[in-house]
């Protein structure tokens, strides 16, 4: 009974010695993975627990990417939360850009959320644009050329009344309107009204000579048109940097109308003079009718005189 005794007592140790190899070992794996990054959290003021770092590996989720990125939003004055950040990451966002963008949105007193900096970021996925750009826009406005240059246009032309073509060129400032950045339109429909309000506002000046001696009329009256409804911009000025002649359209337009009168003019009179030798080929022909009965006429009269005196109609000395 007692050799049984201390065989269960020697085996219940051996379970507990397994069971804390077990542990030791599950210790010494976690302490491996996530040991140097807890402690940088600690010593960051960006603490994190140990459930949400194995939280995040059981997620596949990089766990040194959302923590370094947790300690740099954190020190910046961010409160946000490794959910937060590894939420974002899983729908496949980019987590360093978009924490730079709050912060620097912070940093220059720009209202920016982070589920609003999460939206720009995924909208912008995939494009030449991000929402780290997109706050930088903000703070720094850029300058468009309108037209965009091109090799083969660099101007955008509109017809005064008087008919000559007025040239310009303008550049646009505009800033990132953040709460209209996703599912606003682009810079390219900035441009294509900006276009549009040019043609518009030279094809109702009377003279050429109106728009080159006041080109900031072109800007007022296209800025008057609220061209930044609905964009993901907003403008804050127009500049007409270059104003040229081009050639006289009206002219040129009065000139190709004359020549296609005077062409229809030749076609007229040459339908007249056609109808005319038809009718003087008719008149000569019923001229040679009519002769051909003269000359007919003409042989019957010897045929009746004859006729005449056979009959004693006709006497000779007659």
């Amino acid at each position: 009974m007692v050799a049984q005794t201390s065989f269960l007592s020697g085996k219940w140790v051996f379970v507990l010695y397994g069971v804390g190899a077990v542990l030791l070992l599950v210790f010494a794996v976690i302490v491996l993975n996530f040991g140097m990054i807890y402690i940088r959290a600690l010593f960051s003021g960006a603490k994190v627990t140990i459930m949400e770092l194995i939280a995040l590996h059981l997620r596949r989720v990089p766990a040194g990417l959302i923590v370094d990125n947790r300690i740099t939003a954190v020190r910046s004055g961010l409160p946000l939360s490794i959910d937060d950040l590894s939420t974002h990451f899983m729908a496949g966002g980019n987590v360093p850009m978009v924490v730079l963008a709050l912060i620097a949105a912070k940093k220059a007193g720009i209202n920016l959320v982070f589920d609003r900096a999460c939206a720009i970021d995924l909208a912008t996925k995939g494009t030449s644009k991000s929402v780290i750009e997109a706050v930088r826009t903000s703070i720094n406005p850029r300058v468009i050329d309108c037209p965009t240059r091109t090799e083969h246009k660099v101007t955008i032309d509109g017809v005064a009344k008087d008919g000559i073509v007025v040239k310009a060129r303008a550049l646009v400032t505009v800033r990132s309107n953040l709460d209209r950045f996703v599912g606003g339109a682009t810079e390219e429909t900035i441009i294509a009204r900006v276009g549009e309000g040019i043609v518009s506002t030279i094809g109702s000046s009377a003279t050429y000579k109106e728009l080159l001696e006041n080109p900031h009329r072109i800007s007022k009256t296209v800025l008057d048109k609220a061209l930044d409804a609905n964009t993901a911009y907003e403008i804050l000025s127009l500049d007409i940097a270059d104003v040229e002649v081009g050639e006289n359209i009206g002219a040129k337009l009065q000139a190709e109308q004359a020549e296609a009168n005077k062409l229809i003019a030749q076609a007229h009179a040459e339908v007249r003079r056609t109808v005319a030798v038809a009718m003087e080929q008719e008149m000569t022909a019923r001229v040679t009718e009519m002769r051909a009965l003269v000359v007919e006429a003409e042989a019957k009269i010897p045929m009746g005189m004859a006729a005449a005196l056979r009959a004693g109609n006709l006497g000779f000395m007659n």
